[in-house]
């Protein structure tokens, strides 16, 4: 059984920082693409941000460049996107995906997915 479990949320001040964890299991985990996507009130789901089977590649939203990074451990079957400069419109539920596709932003693309965690951004 696939089970990808976030963890990391929390509230913040505009400009502060936060780390989300996902901890992978039941998948080969080194021959995925794992990737980051939210969700906010009222909207539909969206790519944050993917990185590669051997974490050589990485994809980003054009609104976290330079502000938000994904890396993952292969050794520990974890992925984490380190987000710095936090906005207000940061605010959503995030969630930890994988895909065997090779690179993907799309979220039909993705087979297994976490619960969510809420990232909550004050001004």
């Amino acid at each position: 059984q696939v089970q990808l479990v976030e963890s990391g949320g929390g509230l913040v001040q505009a400009g502060g920082s936060l780390r989300l964890s996902c901890a992978a299991s039941g998948l080969p985990f080194s021959w995925h693409t794992m990737g980051w996507f939210r969700q906010a009130p009222g909207k539909e789901r969206e790519f944050v941000a993917a990185i590669s089977w051997m974490g050589n590649s990485t994809n980003y939203v054009d609104t976290v460049k330079g502000r938000f990074t994904i890396s993952r451990d292969n050794a520990k079957n974890t992925v984490t996107l380190q987000m710095n400069s936090l906005r207000p419109e940061d605010t959503a539920v995030y969630y930890c995906a994988a895909t065997r596709a090779p690179s993907a932003k799309i979220t039909t693309l993705y087979n297994y997915w976490g619960q969510g965690t809420q990232v909550t951004v004050s001004s």
